[in-house]
């Protein structure tokens, strides 16, 4: 078995079942959504639009990967649009203090919100919501995405593959252990999608930071640890650990050795995340569309690509209406997971 060094790959099985009442409501609500945006907004822009720097509120602290992302992607969009990028860090309640400060400002596109997938999983963990991603704002385009998350076990582990796993599983229900961050997270909501796609019974532990989760993995304190590829990266060439399925839609270009959990018998199961830019509802017609513009050119850029790729990220761009709709499949999706897991909402 390959160790990190040595792979790359991606899947998910989901909910097989057919559309429900919720389903239809939320791709509703996202064509709702886009089609306010590009035809119920103000008539027109300011002229010249943008005639000064337009700020970016970003719900988490500087330094982290999605903040540096964020800033290596600005001075490739700043000049596409030929003014200044102004980064407001404003972490706290769940994106809900940078959201807050994102709608408190005019729908004149000076004012977007650093967004991403993770925003739909507090649509369902928070009972008072101080927004709504799908009704509150609308998708520009995506920034980048993290095309999988990796199901990694230590070297001594008997496990090999999702297959190994689930016999196990199933040949002694309640002794399996999978490993992540923090509870709500999207790691451990992948874990909780992993037991009920594949019908197994296992203790999913939670841990507070991606090494404490390495070392139980090396220790053998846990079978499975899930989490991104940047979170093992520090590992990477370690032989005290092996990668044995990815969970994204094809394998990664990264770990090609490695299965995804989509070719391993589960073809439904895929989990990928991404970062965007939104914008308050109500912007005018003409700037979102030179706003998508500008981010999806800004997203070609060589060197944004390349430094991408080192943290196992693809480049983003998409339209307004994909993006829209995607935000309201992923609020779908880990809503049912949330509500199957039985976890609790805050």
């Amino acid at each position: 078995m390959p160790a990190l060094q040595h792979e790359p790959s991606a899947s998910r099985r989901g909910n097989t079942s057919r559309p429900s009442n919720l389903s239809q409501l939320l791709i509703v609500a996202a064509l709702i959504a886009s089609s306010a945006a590009l035809t119920v907004a103000p008539a027109c822009a300011e002229p010249g639009y943008p005639r000064r720097p337009v700020t970016i509120y970003v719900p988490y602290g500087a330094g982290g990967l999605g903040d540096v992302t964020l800033r290596l992607y600005s001075q490739k969009l700043a000049p596409r649009l030929g003014r200044q990028l102004v980064l407001e860090n404003r972490p706290g309640a769940g994106g809900g203090v940078a959201a807050k400060a994102a709608l408190a400002n005019p729908r004149d596109g000076y004012s977007l919100f650093f967004c991403g997938s993770g925003m739909a999983i507090s649509m369902s963990l928070f009972k008072t919501k101080p927004f709504d991603i799908l009704n509150d704002f609308t998708q520009i385009s995506t920034i980048s995405s993290l095309d999988e998350l990796l199901f990694a076990t230590g070297a001594s582990s008997p496990f090999n593959s999702v297959q190994d796993v689930v016999a196990m599983a199933h040949k002694d229900p309640g002794k399996l252990t999978f490993g992540s961050i923090n509870p709500g997270s999207t790691q451990n909501l992948t874990a909780h999608l992993f037991k009920q796609t594949t019908g197994i019974d296992a203790v999913i532990v939670p841990y507070k930071a991606v090494p404490d989760l390495i070392t139980a993995l090396i220790r053998g304190d846990v079978d499975v640890g899930v989490d991104y590829f940047a979170g093992f990266q520090p590992v990477a060439g370690d032989t005290r650990i092996k990668i044995i399925a990815t969970t994204g839609v094809r394998r990664s270009p990264l770990l090609p050795f490695v299965p995804t959990i989509k070719e391993s018998g589960y073809p439904d199961f895929v989990v990928k995340t991404w970062q965007a830019l939104a914008a308050p509802r109500g912007i005018p017609d003409d700037v979102l569309k030179l706003l998508n513009h500008a981010m999806v050119e800004a997203a070609t850029d060589p060197e944004f690509r390349e430094w991408l790729v080192k943290y196992g990220m693809s480049p983003g761009g998409s339209t307004v209406e994909a993006q829209n709709m995607a935000m309201a499949q992923e609020v779908e999706k880990w809503a049912e997971v949330i509500q199957k897991a039985g976890l609790a909402v805050q």
